[in-house]
């Protein structure tokens, strides 16, 4: 039978839409090019490094040479697998601010203010705090718990931010962001709780939705519509066709690169590979943004670091524990202390997050540094940068070019100096000093500017938060993509459902507000009137213009 509506991509958002349309009675197909989440690489929380550098769950994509960060190639880990990235990621939950989206519904965005957002944002939890809380959900799909911190070096991190003047915050996802505090994280009764586990399966129980697998291709576009998805499975090629719409929820990565097989994207660069424009949008694959991350990294004076737990006995230990109870380290994703803070006066709300981590390794788990330490990740969250996802070839087989243009502004280099001495600032209060043994990395050696921006060149990582790639905004924006509706402008039946429609990237971690497109996207294309909107104004530090803290 044909599905009412076909959905491209079973993750963050995909699995969302696809659980609230099924709710509704419409019948949907789901197409997802990976394989099953099922295992304890994916499930178990502490595992987080080895999915995202599994050819079994990730595309491989890298980007093109950044030349403002020696030329090197980053990894742009996506998840090719049931639920996504959602099912790869660090499982960190953050909401984002209140006047990310203020911003979003101010440059076109109507509808998407915070407290048009908010409700949907109560309506997807299930939170797990330490109180109940009326800015969070209750009863929703998504299990969100919140960090244990048992172990102390979690309570000297948040106290050194105390000390260092700034606020500590009891909920940072609920009416006070600014702060230090708790991580939540999406995770539940041990295990990662991705939108396959929350959304997906039981969408599919309910018999209304269809997994297909295979490898989208093109959008199949007919006298201005689209009515289906060109599949390549089973060593063949085959249409899929649509009763109603076509959702594209594929990543900011592949979202604009399927639209662009599709013949909507750029006139030129469309020729220029052969394919038929269908729909000139000069603004599909532009507007790529990311969150660039360093580790500061400190050596402990105390063996209480997960180092001791960094050997084949260790591992193998919190692996049985994990397997047998769902309980123990390798129930948490080990960032479980944040903070989020203003960068300097006149800065209105947070622009510099911090993750602390109980040990110091880069985030492929590839090395550890110097025995026991720990590191902060750290970066500003609104970087002027922009890049693009452009075609390779008009082959559906091969990746897009991926040039993220990190660093391109002198703001960029100005708030990354200031996001490292503002962290070594932090690091350097009382209660870290029966911690702290010397500094790793950078190094207390390197302290002018041309030092830091040396080794910001040398060591800055993407946090894996692209978005932005088929922006929302006013149906005639040109460089918009999608209107407020998530509609593709020029197309009809066809929507984007992911974070390429992120007019700018949000504050913190990005799984949390894709899944709320998802949500929100639902009510949208079922008609439905949007839920009411939260007319509290979530706090914003009264002291903004005169104080940094």
């Amino acid at each position: 039978m044909t599905p009412d509506y076909i959905i491209i991509g079973s993750g963050s958002a995909g699995a969302a839409l696809a659980y609230r349309l099924a709710e509704a009675g419409r019948s949907v197909a789901v197409i997802e090019a990976g394989g099953t989440d099922a295992g304890p690489f994916i499930q178990m929380p502490a595992a987080l490094s080895y999915p995202m550098n599994m050819k079994r769950y990730d595309w491989g994509l890298e980007s093109e040479p950044e030349p403002r960060l020696n030329n090197r190639r980053l990894g742009v880990p996506r998840g090719k697998v049931l639920g996504g990235t959602s099912s790869i990621n660090g499982m960190v939950w953050v909401r984002g601010h209140a006047r990310d989206f203020d911003h979003w519904a101010e440059q076109g965005a109507k509808g998407w203010a915070w407290a048009d957002v908010a409700p949907y944002y109560a309506r997807m939890e299930h939170w797990h705090g330490n109180r109940a809380s009326d800015w969070r959900g209750a009863d929703g799909p998504m299990h969100i718990t919140r960090a244990r911190q048992r172990n102390p070096l979690f309570h000297a991190f948040v106290e050194a931010g105390r000390q260092a003047g700034y606020p500590v915050t009891d909920d940072y996802n609920g009416a006070q962001q600014e702060g230090f505090g708790a991580f939540d994280m999406s995770v539940w009764k041990g295990r990662r709780w991705s939108t396959a586990n929350a959304y997906l399966r039981p969408a599919l129980k309910t018999g209304r939705v269809t997994l297909v697998r295979g490898l989208a291709r093109k959008v199949v576009i007919e006298n201005g519509r689209a009515v289906g998805v060109e599949i390549a499975r089973k060593e063949r090629t085959e249409i899929l066709r649509a009763g109603r719409e076509v959702v594209l929820a594929a990543s900011s990565i592949n979202t604009p690169k399927l639209l662009m097989l599709s013949g909507i994207g750029p006139a030129a660069q469309l020729a220029a590979h052969g394919i038929e424009v269908l729909a000139d949008r000069p603004g599909v694959g532009q507007n790529l943004q990311d969150h660039l991350e360093v580790y500061v990294q400190f050596a402990a004076k105390q063996p209480i670091t997960l180092y001791k737990y960094w050997n084949l006995w260790g591992k193998a230990l919190i692996g049985a524990q994990w397997l047998f109870t769902k309980t123990g380290h390798g129930a948490s994703n080990q960032f479980e202390s944040c903070g989020f803070i203003r960068s300097a006066t006149g800065v209105e709300y947070p622009d510099i997050q911090f993750h602390f981590l109980p040990i110091a390794v880069r985030y492929d788990g590839k090395a550890a540094a110097e025995g026991h330490g720990f590191q902060v990740h750290t970066g500003p969250m609104r970087s002027p940068s922009r890049g693009a996802v452009s075609l390779r070839s008009g082959r559906p087989e091969d990746p897009p070019l991926i040039h993220f243009n990190y660093m391109s502004h002198e703001e960029d280099w100005h708030n990354f100096r200031t996001a490292l001495r503002l962290t070594r600032e932090i690091m350097a209060q009382p209660a870290m000093a029966a911690h702290v043994r010397h500094e790793i990395q950078p190094g207390g050696a390197l302290k002018s500017d041309d030092d830091l921006d040396g080794f910001i060149r040398a060591n800055a990582e993407s946090a894996y938060h692209p978005v932005g790639t088929a922006r929302m905004g006013a149906a005639d924006d040109p460089l918009a993509v999608v209107d407020p509706e998530l509609r593709v402008i020029g197309v009809a039946g066809l929507r984007v459902v992911d974070s390429s429609v992120f007019p700018r990237v949000t504050n913190g971690n990005t799984n949390a507000p894709s899944i709320l497109v998802g949500e929100k996207a639902a009510d949208h294309i079922l008609g439905r009137d949007p839920l009411p909107r939260d007319r509290r104004t979530p706090w914003i530090n009264p002291d903004w213009q005169t104080r940094q803290r």
